[in-house]
């Protein structure tokens, strides 16, 4: 199933949900911070020079350039939202796994332990490891009990005038009804092989596959809208 939803539930019954976010929106999120962590010490090379040995060399150098190496991540991650530059530019965000804001010591622990993340070589244990469970963890997110999940979005509203309605071959329930409107309106917040497999699930109703079973299901919604 092509399902990242990731579900918490908390005392008194609620259930939290959040969408996990996979290898590749986080590598495009690093690449943008690590550029950005790469100007400013360009920055402090060029200030640091005219002090010569004590400036390029000097214990004060040494201490900012660990400072923007790896407080940058945990700062940015305590008082942004869980967002860097680089998450916040891609809409995601590092939250703990029981879907509660990063605090401290898991964004701390995440953070260290991109050393080992990186070994043997541009991140591949990491990689690895993201690719091997369902939350896309990297070793430092299962350590430090931290997802990074997509942040939503506002969704754009389905026209469903443009839609031509269709009535459904077979009587439905209440509640089958609303799961067909609910599909058509959150069409825009969903994939195209996302809403593919939901069609497939429905197939004895629409009796179609692929583009066409969706297609179907979005005409039965606005049928049940009321569109005429």
């Amino acid at each position: 199933m092509l399902d990242t939803r990731y579900r918490v539930e908390i005392p008194g019954g609620i259930n939290l949900e959040a969408q996990v976010v996979g290898p590749i929106p986080r590598c495009f999120a690093y690449a943008i911070d690590l550029g950005i962590r790469g100007i400013c010490i360009l920055i402090l090379s060029l200030v640091a020079i005219p002090f010569g040995a004590f400036g390029m060399g000097g214990g004060l150098f040494l201490i900012v350039l660990f400072a923007i190496e790896w407080l940058y991540p945990v700062l940015f991650e305590l008082f942004w939202r869980g967002q860097t530059p680089g998450k916040k530019l891609l809409g995601i965000s590092v939250i703990n796994d029981d879907l509660s804001p990063v605090t401290l010591g898991p964004s701390m622990v995440r953070n260290l332990l991109r050393t080992v993340d990186f070994l043997p070589l541009f991140y591949l244990l990491g990689l690895i490891s993201m690719l091997s469970n369902r939350r896309f963890q990297r070793l430092g997110d299962l350590a430090a009990g931290t997802l990074v999940i997509s942040l939503p979005q506002s969704a754009k509203a389905v026209v469903i005038d443009d839609i031509a309605p269709l009535a459904p071959s077979i009587a439905l329930l209440r509640t089958e009804q609303s799961s067909v409107i609910d599909f058509l309106q959150r069409s825009q917040q969903l994939s195209v092989p996302r809403q593919q497999e939901l069609a497939s699930i429905l197939d004895g109703v629409t009796h179609d596959k692929d583009d066409d079973g969706v297609d179907r299901l979005h005409r039965i919604g606005a049928w049940f809208l009321g569109v005429r």
